[in-house]
């Protein structure tokens, strides 16, 4: 008979997270110092550390609460997204400064710009992360964790190589904001592709939530609905961009909820897909499009309306066409929506650019660039998804995913011999 509980990971978690982290902090020894912060102006340094403890926000609360909704997997929605987003910000932060960043004498500045860039990367991380909840542990999950950040940096590191975007400064936004949502969703949904388990077709058991489960997810929700004009602001370098995700959110709260309501067969609002779609404005709005409000605003009611409809119907249809079970719907919530942003972004700059040229240009720069991201996602995802398919690393049971109880110490639930 096979054991009730799933295998204990002591063999596996301590090992790998301690000796992550002892070459991480050799490395930070060797190759990382804190930038000079006299020569910052104070009222900079000042606004930099705000947008850091907006983002912080984002990344380590709002994420984490998001997945609460999984009734018996609050634990290992908070804890795990805690575990893989400290992990995966030192791991961007080294990256970043090797391959991105200005790497002066064998030597890595670190400064709050840093820091938001390493955390932007933690939360594409935790983008894919949304795809597997549930059915992958700890161990797996750090894995993923970097391989997500190491395809997500060299893939901007193949933009900023391969695709020259100077002479189209004044017309292309930065890279990271179009290919965040995207990258992480892509690389998240391809490596549920391979670990999917036709046991838990077509809803796991424990798949499932309730009113307790439900409000905690909404309270991460409502801390990334409030913070995200912050987190798009250091996406892009408009500030505009904080006006205009913030109408947008304000519009696809109110088109998720009317369409949740038209959707459903008893004319009510399911509160899992609400609290999904009311972010798709802010996602597609990441480039910052444009200073007309109500640009943003047609964006955010186009992106609401695709996330609500993928969530009632898309999620369950690709369940059976493709075999790939998108735990969070991470392909609704940002992969959708964010090349909706893409593809409102280079009709719009068309649109203003005059000179013929430059806007074919533009718009081969802007096409490569998804191409490239949605190539190098599906491949680093496909290869992951067959890392972690390896039994070595102990995956937990059929009947023990979405538990709680396979990785948490219950003692009120402790069997007494």
């Amino acid at each position: 008979m096979a054991p009730r509980y799933a295998p204990s990971l002591r063999s596996r978690l301590p090992p790998l997270a301690i000796l992550l982290q002892i070459i991480f902090i050799v490395i930070f020894a060797f190759f990382v110092d804190i930038a000079d912060v006299v020569k910052d102006k104070k009222k900079e340094l000042v606004t930099s550390y705000a947008n850091f403890q907006d983002v912080h926000v984002i990344v380590f609360l709002g994420f984490g609460f998001l997945a609460t909704f999984l009734v018996r997997y609050g634990f290992s929605s908070v804890g795990f997204s805690l575990l893989i987003a400290a992990m995966a910000v030192q791991w961007a932060t080294l990256l970043n400064g090797f391959l991105l960043t200005s790497f002066y004498r064998w030597r890595i500045k670190l400064n709050m710009r840093s820091l938001v860039d390493a955390e932007l990367c933690a939360s594409s991380a935790l983008v894919a992360m949304g795809a597997v909840h549930g059915k992958t542990n700890p161990v797996q999950l750090l894995l993923m964790a970097l391989m997500e950040v190491t395809g997500f940096v060299i893939n901007q590191w193949l933009i900023k190589e391969l695709i020259n975007l100077k002479p189209l400064v004044q017309h292309q936004g930065p890279p990271t904001a179009m290919t965040l949502h995207v990258f992480g969703a892509l690389f998240g949904v391809m490596t549920s592709w391979v670990l999917y388990r036709r046991e838990n077709e077509p809803q796991h058991e424990k798949e499932k939530f309730n009113r307790k489960s439900g409000l905690f997810a909404m309270f991460g929700t409502l801390f990334l609905w409030m913070f995200w004009p912050s987190f798009n602001l250091a996406l892009s370098e408009h500030r505009h961009a904080a006006y205009g995700t913030y109408l947008s959110l304000a519009v696809s709260t109110i088109t998720a909820m009317a369409i949740s309501v038209l959707s459903s067969p008893q004319g009510k609002i399911n509160l899992v897909h609400v609290q999904s779609s009311i972010l798709a404005g802010g996602v597609a709005i990441g480039t910052g499009l444009t200073t007309e409000p109500w640009v943003d605003m047609t964006t955010g009611f186009c992106a609401a309306l695709l996330s609500s409809l993928g969530f009632r119907y898309l999620k369950s249809h690709v369940l059976f066409a493709f075999e790939f079970q998108d735990t969070c719907g991470v392909l609704n919530v940002h992969a959708i929506p964010g090349i909706l942003g893409w593809f409102a972004s280079l009709v719009i700059h068309l649109v203003r650019i005059e000179d013929h040229t430059v806007a074919v240009r533009f718009a081969v720069h802007h096409i490569s660039i998804l191409l490239i991201t949605v190539s190098v996602s599906l491949v680093l995802g496909i290869i992951t998804g067959l890392l972690l398919k390896w039994s070595f690393w102990k995956p937990q049971q059929d009947r023990k995913c979405f538990d709680d109880q396979a990785f948490w110490e219950f003692p009120h639930l402790a069997e007494r011999k």
